[in-house]
């Protein structure tokens, strides 16, 4: 099931939409300036469409169908087709630009071609067929051989740019986007490295050289310092470019996310009305799980403009991250009011930390009234634990049969809830039967696949874990839960702790900062007596998510290793946050009765 509990926390949902840049630029998506993704009508295209052949009006009217279908393979055909008959440099422009947006390359390329022909002045359709050579010569970059046509082409767009008075800045701003489908990072480094050398007083020219460096992923130190170089070059002759600025930040963070801050925080004391700048320190922050220091830049933010809601939105998720769950309530409370957010993320928001705090009445009717909608209907299975948590387990299930589930996939989702209603009420016997027979209505469902083998577990039904996570591994041989799963129970429950150790190898492998696969690789490297390496793994784990278990585990390592009184310490200050944690009390009884 869905851990719905961890959705809204997640701050991706933030989206850092002040960084008004987005880094690196060869991610970026292969999009023009200024294309719109929902491109209006076809009517835009002139003044009037009177005078228009039948045939012509025919192909602008598919296009214009095509593109509300969602099709814009055919729309890009039907304007390409209809500028080639009118000679019309507008719609070659649009053919091109919604064939670059579909990834549809040749056809782009070929308008962009008729595009170049019927407005000769034009920047962007030779960049598309530039970037097109980059992309297409599948023959590996390199600056002096291989793709001397492409260099010839790209130095050719920035003398011509030169001589007619145009910003050859812009060119190589765009260059590394051009570049961006070329797999071999290293050689379209030196191809930019080699195109910016006879502009040394140009800062954009130094900027695309930072980028591309860093677009190698800094597999070096000197690779790093080139990079740190050509930025700071940018920024000696351009003070104060946000852009290279959070460049900058980036190419540093890959060394130290504690370099990258200080950076941003010395270039904000220089450039403080900066919100590129202070969305991209608020991130590294909250990368670092520096939630205060991340909510004050927002406090901030807010303080100078407190009609952006977003800032606020900003602070109420960081102050549910900081378990502030009074002002996280007051934040979201004020967002509510003002009717701000989609999908119902502040109702949910809400009604969780109703949930935190205990008011699972109040959590169950703000969780029950979100609007329908994928959030909706993730909240309205919540509604179903609080009634649990009540202690009317016969309206919970109630409630649950009633649900308009019309897909599988929900209508899996829903006997996962009722199953965790009973594992929470201590049945596990019940959900084991009712997860076997929604396995029977729904064979080979892995989610439903994983839950029995967790109950069966409980059970110790230790061959039913085997054969449901080894079924589940079949169809998900890349399944880093699995793996951890099947591999923890092997650990933990049987002498084959070799056996286990492997599988949870291959999940950290997959997912390497998962703090249950680091806590799985900590217990095993203790069953297998390797006290050191033990703590090293527990402890990285304890610090992406402080857990009673985990401190159990830790804190019997610990006790391994004749550190008694720490072990104490921690298996207290975790007693405190859970008091009822099976396992954390079990190791408490066992090793210090």
């Amino acid at each position: 099931m869905t851990d719905f509990r961890r959705i809204p926390f997640s701050l991706v949902s933030l989206g850092w939409a002040l960084a008004a840049v987005s880094l690196p630029a060869a991610a970026q998506s292969e999009l023009g300036p200024g294309l719109v993704r929902n491109p209006p009508p076809a009517a835009s295209h002139a003044d009037s469409r009177e005078g228009l052949t039948a045939e012509l009006m025919y192909r602008l009217l598919i296009g214009d169908i095509a593109l509300q279908r969602g099709e814009p393979g055919i729309a890009a055909r039907a304007y390409f087709e209809a500028a080639r008959e009118t000679r019309d440099a507008k719609l070659a422009r649009r053919a091109t630009e919604i064939g670059l947006a579909a990834r549809l390359r040749p056809l782009a390329v070929e308008s962009a071609r008729l595009w170049s022909e019927l407005e000769p002045d034009a920047e962007r359709p030779r960049q598309v067929i530039a970037g097109s050579a980059a992309s297409g010569a599948g023959r590996g970059l390199d600056a002096g051989t291989a793709s001397f046509d492409l260099k010839l082409e790209l130095q050719r767009l920035l003398a011509e740019a030169v001589a007619s008075g145009q910003s050859v800045g812009d060119i190589f701003v765009q260059l590394n986007r051009l570049l961006a489908s070329e797999t071999d990072h290293v050689a379209a480094y030196r191809l930019v490295l080699s195109l910016a050398q006879p502009y040394p007083n140009l800062a954009e020219a130094h900027f695309a050289v930072a980028l591309a460096a860093f677009s190698t992923g800094l597999p070096d130190s000197a690779t790093a310092a080139a990079a740190v170089r050509a930025v700071d070059s940018a920024l000696a002759l351009k003070p104060g470019w946000e852009r290279a600025a959070l460049l900058k930040a980036e190419i540093l963070g890959k060394q130290s996310p504690d370099q990258a801050v200080t950076y941003l925080k010395e270039f904000l004391q220089a450039q403080p009305t900066s919100r590129p700048a202070s969305g991209a320190l608020a991130q590294f922050l909250v990368e670092q799980k520096r939630y205060a220091e991340a909510r004050a830049v927002f406090e901030r933010l807010w303080k100078v403009d407190p009609t952006n809601r977003e800032y606020q939105f900003a602070m109420a998720v960081l102050s549910v991250q900081m378990k502030d769950w009074a002002t996280a309530e007051a934040q979201f409370a004020e967002l509510k009011q003002a009717d701000f957010g989609e999908g119902g993320a502040v109702d949910i928001y809400l009604a969780q930390i109703a949930e935190e705090t205990g008011r699972y009445q109040l959590a169950y009717e703000r969780y029950k009234a979100a609007p329908d909608g994928e959030r909706g209907w993730l909240a309205k299975l919540r509604a179903a634990a609080m009634l649990g948590k009540l202690n009317r387990m016969d309206e919970a299930r109630r409630y649950l049969a009633d649900l308009p589930a019309v897909t599988i996939e929900q209508r899996v989702e829903v006997r996962q809830a009722e199953a965790q209603l009973l594992r929470d009420a201590g049945d596990n016997s019940g959900a084991y039967n009712l997860l076997t027979r929604a396995l029977v209505e729904h064979p080979d469902q892995t989610d439903l696949l994983y839950d029995l083998a967790m109950v069966a577990e409980k059970l110790d039904k230790i061959d039913v874990v085997e054969t449901r996570l080894g079924r589940l591994l079949e169809i998900k041989p890349e399944s880093p839960h699995a793996l951890n799963a099947l591999g923890y129970t092997l650990v933990d429950r049987t002498q084959r702790v070799d056996e286990g150790y492997a599988l949870i190898e291959r999940a950290h492998k997959l997912s390497p900062d998962d703090p249950f696969i680091l806590d799985s690789m900590g217990w095993a490297l203790y069953r297998l007596g390797k006290l050191d390496d033990a703590e090293t793994y527990l402890r990285r784990a304890m610090t992406e998510r402080p857990d009673a278990e985990i401190a159990a585990h830790l804190g019997e390592v610990l006790w391994a290793k004749g550190e008694r009184g720490r072990a104490n310490e921690l298996w207290q200050s975790q007693l405190k946050a859970a008091p009822d944690n099976p396992v954390l009390l079990e190791t408490m009884r066992r090793l210090a009765p």
